[in-house]
C-alpha cells in the first residue's frame, strides 16, 4: 500500500505484531519482486491481487477496513485495470500521483472547514491539542502534494526501473523521514505535555 502513517495506527492492538507490516509491506514487496521476474503489467497484475488480500486480512483481523486502504486499493483497482486493459504502464505508474494528490485535497481542503481530519485517523497514535492537529494536518497536506509531484517528474523523466525502485524505496524513505521530522511538533502538542506546562504556570 502507500501510506504506513495512516494505516498502522488504526490496527487495534489485539492484531498479531507480524500482521501490520504484512498488510502495508506485502503488496509493495509483492510488486517489486514480480518486477524484477517478469515485467510492469504482469507486476501491476500480482500487485492488484496482493492488494486484495490484504484488505481481506485487515478485515478479517478486526472486522473493518480503515477507509484510507480501500480509497487507496480501489484507485489501485482502477489503475491497474486501465494498465492490464490497454497493456499501457503510464497508468500504473499515474498511480501515486493520484493517491497522494487526493490526500493533499482531502487533508488541505478539510482545513478549509476548520477540519483537520488528520485527527480520527491518528487520535489512538498520538493525543494532541486542537492547533496541534490543525498544523500536522496541513503539513501533512502539503507533502502529500510535493510527492504527487515528484511522482510525475520520475515517471515522465525516467526509466521504469528507476521509477519502481523510487517507488518501493524512495517514496517510502521520504514518507518516514518526513513523519520523522514532525516529532518536535508532535511533543510540542501532546495534551499531556500543554497540560504540565499549564499546571507549572
Amino acid at each position: 500500500m502507500e501510506h504506513p502513517l495512516f494505516i498502522l495506527p488504526t490496527m487495534i492492538k489485539k492484531t498479531p505484531s507480524w500482521l501490520r507490516p504484512a498488510i502495508e509491506y506485502g503488496p509493495l514487496g509483492v510488486f517489486f519482486v514480480a518486477y524484477y521476474k517478469f515485467d510492469l503489467i504482469f507486476a501491476t497484475g500480482a500487485f492488484m491481487v496482493a492488494t486484495l488480500i490484504a484488505l481481506a486480512a485487515s478485515y478479517i483481523a478486526e472486522r473493518r477496513v480503515p477507509i484510507v486502504l480501500v480509497v487507496t486499493a480501489v484507485v489501485v483497482m482502477v489503475f491497474g485495470g486501465l494498465t492490464l486493459f490497454f497493456d499501457d504502464e503510464r497508468f500504473i505508474k499515474m498511480k501515486p500521483t493520484i493517491v497522494q494528490a487526493l490526500f493533499a485535497v482531502v487533508l488541505l481542503g478539510g482545513l478549509l472547514i476548520d477540519k483537520p481530519l488528520l485527527k480520527p485517523l491518528l487520535s489512538a497514535a498520538w493525543q494532541l491539542t486542537d492547533q496541534g492537529w490543525r498544523s500536522l494536518t496541513f503539513r501533512f497536506g502539503l507533502f502529500f502534494a510535493v510527492m504527487a509531484v515528484i511522482n510525475e517528474i520520475v515517471w515522465r523523466t525516467q526509466t521504469t526501473e528507476f521509477w519502481v525502485n523510487y517507488k518501493i524505496f524512495g517514496a517510502l524513505a521520504l514518507t518516514f523521514a518526513f513523519t520523522a521530522m514532525q516529532a518536535r511538533l508532535i511533543m510540542r502538542y501532546q495534551v499531556d505535555h500543554v497540560d504540565e506546562k499549564t499546571d507549572n504556570i
